[in-house]
């Protein structure tokens, strides 16, 4: 059962406080700590550099026009010290860890967190980081207690949430969902840092291991409860967004599936399938994509294409990831839109029986994916732990969004800070 530790001196620590996500989850932090228990949330900053940690918070005190903030605590704390990590874990309810790629740097904190009681949400979108702390970490999170949350940024919140919130609103037995995933962007246009490139290279480049981590789960097919889903083609024109798009190659589509196994064999839910696709615009954004694309699957295939790939984001990827990031013009005038597509059998109708004779549609929309909106998804997420621990599963281990917040008023807390669930 969750507990809040009050004898532990913070409710929130944030790690990688001075990377450059990290600094908008201060932000975020900082903006609604008035939303912790009793109406005071007590939090602290992590890293290797107290000096790096020191400006982010003198830039977050002008930013936000909160001297206060300079005087938030810092903690020195490196994922090469396991000693330091130990220490820091033992003074949180809560690590937000914001140090990618988490591949390479995840598990070590995992681990710290598991091993000194400290709850641990990240942001990734790494399958194969998600799915082998589950693997490796589940049964002692559990004994311990600790509750291991991945995946709590714009990877993968809206989606899993998202096909959670569609199945609530269904009256009926929800079975399939596709979501169409769409981006705006102002005059200025928008970009990522390469941090998300260097995730992606990596990935591709090891995808066989992830074959490789899935069977050891030794996992039975779900079972398909009415009409299977029919997976579209890698290439299409969508006439749900109006766009030309491809599948979604991020982490949402096995988030989502471990949702729905989970809410299977804990609650006998029936599972509802999914298929997550991206609209990539008109016919320019074709040709660049499957111009790039080819480009990104020959290099990424070798070491010396890896390293050309890394040094390179931003003309490998046409300007979409660069190692300065977006600004904040262009961060504010960003927008991002999922909309879902539901089917399902109405309430007295058999799912065994026939095709399925009932629709939903859902929006889920809100600020800039990454450093907006993931932040938003990170400290919600946390404050609705705090919040709300009689909501949430009573054991401990490793969980994706939906199925430790499938009880909480999580959406709703979203939807109050921007990131808007809407029936339509």
């Amino acid at each position: 059962m969750f507990s809040l530790h009050v004898w532990r001196p913070y409710h929130l620590i944030i790690f990688g406080a001075s990377g450059f996500t990290g600094q908008f989850v201060v932000e975020e932090v900082a903006r609604v700590a008035s939303e912790g228990p009793n109406g005071n949330l007590k939090w602290a900053v992590a890293g290797r550099s107290k000096q790096k940690l020191e400006k982010v918070l003198e830039q977050a005190a002008a930013e936000l026009s909160k001297p206060e903030l300079r005087s938030v605590d810092v903690i020195v704390a490196d994922v090469g010290e396991p000693g330091s990590l130990a220490a820091m874990c033992k003074q949180a309810v809560i690590v937000l860890n914001c140090v990618g790629p988490y591949r390479f740097f995840g598990e070590q904190m995992v681990k710290a967190c598991v091993e000194n009681g400290a709850h641990h949400i990240d942001i990734s979108g790494e399958p194969q980081f998600l799915e082998g702390m589950q693997l490796n970490y589940d049964s002692q999170a559990a004994e311990q207690g600790v509750y291991v949350i991945g995946s709590c940024g714009f990877d993968s919140i809206p989606a899993d949430m998202g096909v959670l919130f569609t199945r609530d609103q269904f009256k009926g037995t929800l079975t399939a969902v596709e979501s169409f995933l769409t981006f705006g962007t102002g005059e200025d246009g928008g970009c990522l840092h390469d941090g998300t490139w260097q995730s992606a290279v990596h990935g591709f480049s090891e995808g066989h291991e992830l074959q490789t981590l899935r069977r050891k789960f030794n996992y039975k097919p779900l079972p398909t409860v009415g009409s299977k889903i029919k997976r579209r083609g890698n290439l299409f024109f969508s006439n749900e967004v109006q766009q030309y798009s491809v599948p979604f190659l991020g982490s949402d589509p096995s988030v989502v599936k471990r949702t729905q196994r989970f809410l299977l064999e804990e609650h006998h839910d029936k599972p509802v399938q999914y298929g997550a696709y991206v609209g990539i615009g008109g016919i320019g954004n074709v040709f660049k994509l499957l111009f790039g694309g080819l480009i990104f699957w020959l290099f990424v295939k070798f070491s010396f294409g890896r390293k050309l790939l890394l040094k390179h984001p931003e003309f490998f990827s046409f300007g979409v990831f660069s190692m300065d990031g977006p600004t904040r013009k262009q961060m504010k005038d960003s927008t991002f839109q999922f909309e879902f597509f539901g089917e399902g059998y109405t309430e007295g109708q058999d799912p065994s029986q026939g095709k399925p004779n009932g629709k939903i549609r859902i929006l889920v929309k809100g600020p800039e994916c990454a450093y907006v909106a993931t932040p938003i998804a990170m400290v919600q997420s946390a404050l609705t732990m705090l919040n709300e621990p009689t909501a949430l599963p009573k054991k401990g281990g490793v969980y994706t969004p939906a199925a430790l917040f499938a009880k909480t008023t999580l959406t709703d807390r979203l939807h109050k800070h921007g990131i808007e669930f809407t029936v339509l």
